[in-house]
């Protein structure tokens, strides 16, 4: 129950800290640059900004941002899990009220250097959502509910979604903001790529004198299988076993770790997957893997 308790308020203060941190992004870095950051957070500025164009009316964020939200949080609710929709619940109300709440904060006016540096926050905070079980909500509910159907990280596919955005942010404000928006996205996916890797999954092969403890290692740290190999040391010609398995990347470290524990001489090689098919086990989002 202890343990439950501290998981909640761990993943209430990483959801908070990573809202605060997009508002604080908002205010500063994509404002000061007039960027469109993708998403429902960029439709909703680009709604702001053509209502300010075209109606001389200023719409409040918070409004506009929940708004979009409630076919994406419904996907959520319905596909993805409660608790996992309720915490990114939090983070988008959160984040929507700080940006309305918090002062314009000018850090440079190059928009180059907002450009990156921007995506790089925004990354990264949206990597801190995901990883605490949450996201910042808009597309990337949609991107998490393709990825849990096909099993293969769809966050790029959410790319043609926003390049419809800044083609319109180009017809009306200008290319150059709407091209400087793409490296700002491109900076986010790179970071995201880096620090949440749940979609991505890796290769093991582990050279070993003890294949069956490591299978049942893999299997109940990762509730992955395994397959071993027959092999013989090409030098010595001695008889080799070569476990084979397919693990979450985020899970790779940890399985190494292990094998290295139960097998202080075994051999170990990770190769990243490109492709996979077949059945592979996947855990719901926001769920913690098996120990």
């Amino acid at each position: 129950m202890l343990k439950k308790l501290l998981r909640v308020l761990l993943t209430l203060l990483a959801v908070s800290a990573a809202a605060f941190v997009m508002a604080l992004n908002n205010r500063s870095f994509i404002s000061t640059g007039g960027l469109y950051p993708g998403g429902v957070t960029g439709l909703t500025m680009l709604i702001q900004r053509a209502a300010q164009l075209l109606l001389h009316t200023d719409l409040p964020f918070t409004a506009v941002n929940l708004a979009l939200n409630l076919i994406p949080v419904y996907i959520g609710f319905r596909y993805i899990g409660r608790s996992f929709t309720l915490y990114s619940c939090i983070v988008i109300v959160l984040s929507s009220v700080l940006t309305d709440l918090l002062p314009a904060c000018v850090i440079t006016e190059d928009v180059l250097l907002i450009s990156i540096f921007g995506g790089l926050i925004q990354g990264a905070a949206v990597a801190v959502c995901l990883n605490a079980g949450a996201t910042s909500g808009g597309t990337d509910f949609i991107s998490i509910f393709l990825s849990e159907r096909s099993g293969v990280d769809s966050f790029n596919i959410i790319f043609g979604f926003n390049a419809v955005i800044l083609c319109v942010a180009g017809l009306l404000f200008g290319w150059d903001k709407a091209l400087y928006s793409i490296i700002f996205q491109y900076a986010a996916t790179a970071v995201l790529h880096v620090l949440y890797k749940r979609y991505q999954q890796s290769t093991l092969f582990i050279v070993t004198a003890k294949p069956a403890e490591i299978c049942e290692m893999i299997y109940r740290k990762t509730r992955h299988g395994a397959t071993v190999l027959e092999g013989e040391g090409a030098h010595s010609h001695c008889e080799r076993r070569v476990v084979y398995s397919i693990v979450a990347a985020s899970q790779s470290r940890q399985v190494m770790r292990a094998a290295v524990e139960i097998d202080p001489e075994a051999f170990l090689n990770e190769v990243r997957t490109q492709k996979l098919a077949g059945y592979f086990y996947q855990p719901k989002a926001g769920s913690i893997g098996p120990e």
